[in-house]
């Protein structure tokens, strides 16, 4: 066994009639909470912690999801802080009887590792070793540069209004 743990997960099932909307395909809100619970699985397993949800950004429903098809979903460690990790989170479907993969959505989490009283806990540092794996690292870098620019933009337009 290595002694890194492994920086991605597949969660894989069959989207349940539960899971449709009024329209008739499987709802927004249940996509995203798989994307929670694969993106979970993975930063809870990179830090052997238990880990909470800091950020979700930039998700994009791109093709539907039936009811009955055979979903997927790819979570892989992007990006390590001192105690994150930038996870990102691709959904396919498929419907079981063919072989045709729809990539349907994509989504960007940040997860941060805590101890029992809710406190940050350092992680293990996450070194990309394939050129996928360093792609991703440096989209999840420009991501973070992203975020404080529109985080700084968010402050000063939002400081001149009252709560």
């Amino acid at each position: 066994m290595s002694a890194t743990p492994a920086s991605h997960i597949t969660l894989r099932f069959l989207a349940e009639p539960s899971d449709v909307n009024f329209g008739g395909k499987v709802h927004g809100g249940n996509v995203m909470k798989w994307i929670d619970h694969a993106g979970y699985t993975c930063a809870a397993n990179w830090s052997s912690s238990y880990c909470v949800t800091a950020y979700v950004g930039g998700i994009r429903f791109l093709r539907p999801i039936n009811v009955g098809d055979l979903v997927e979903l790819r979570a892989e460690l992007m990006h390590t802080g001192r105690t994150s990790m930038h996870i990102s989170v691709s959904v396919h479907a498929r419907n079981p009887r063919d072989a045709e993969r729809r990539y349907t959505t994509h989504c960007i989490l940040v997860f941060v590792a805590v101890d029992d009283a809710g406190k940050p806990l350092p992680i293990e540092p996450f070194v990309p070793d394939t050129e996928h794996a360093r792609q991703l690292n440096a989209y999840a870098r420009r991501m973070i540069e992203l975020r404080t620019e529109l985080q700084n933009e968010a402050e000063a337009f939002l400081g001149g209004f009252e709560a």
